[in-house]
């Protein structure tokens, strides 16, 4: 994945107040904003509440995960990246640096390169779009693929949360 995470702030409105030390916040939303396949945005906000506080174990967060169309994810990463077409995901990181151990920020996932990349890696285009979300919360905890072993250590992880989510969901059931 060529995609990274972003410094900057493509909400409208501003970042949620971060809680105050001792309190926890578990804030998640999910929109689809494409129309190129259904999504069921019950089913996926199930899943990725899972990969949050019983996988990576994260107490307080305040994410919102975006599923978009090639049109926006290639505007997002043009205006914020500084890249040229269409990508997969985009993480933006809103952590406070005060609020150690907990994730704040978006992720942008596109369902057109989703629907491309299964095809190319024979897999559904529901587990590529769980394999971004997967992605983008591994930037959020702090991974980095800007180099080679930084790439190899996020791919571990991906896979490894990738089949813990395997044994608990059906990918398929995300969409049609």
């Amino acid at each position: 994945m060529k995609s990274g995470p972003a410094k900057g702030t493509p909400r409208q409105k501003t970042a949620s107040i971060l809680p105050l030390a001792g309190q926890s916040v578990q804030s998640l939303t999910i929109r689809n904003r494409q129309h190129t396949r259904r999504v069921k945005t019950n089913s996926l906000r199930r899943l990725t509440k899972a990969l949050l506080v019983e996988c990576i174990i994260k107490t307080q967060f305040d994410l919102s995960v975006c599923v978009v169309n090639a049109s926006e994810i290639t505007g997002l990463n043009e205006n914020f990246l500084r890249h040229k077409g269409s990508t997969d995901v985009i993480t933006f990181d809103y952590c406070d640096t005060s609020a150690a151990g907990g994730i704040f920020g978006e992720i942008f996932i596109c369902v057109d390169q989703a629907v491309s990349q299964a095809r190319r890696f024979r897999t559904t285009w529901q587990s590529e779009m769980v394999r971004y979300i997967v992605h983008g919360v591994l930037h959020l905890c702090g991974f980095d693929d800007h180099s080679t072993d930084g790439r190899r250590k996020m791919k571990l992880a991906e896979d490894r949360l990738l089949r813990q989510l395997a044994r608990r969901f059906d990918f398929t059931a995300l969409g049609d």
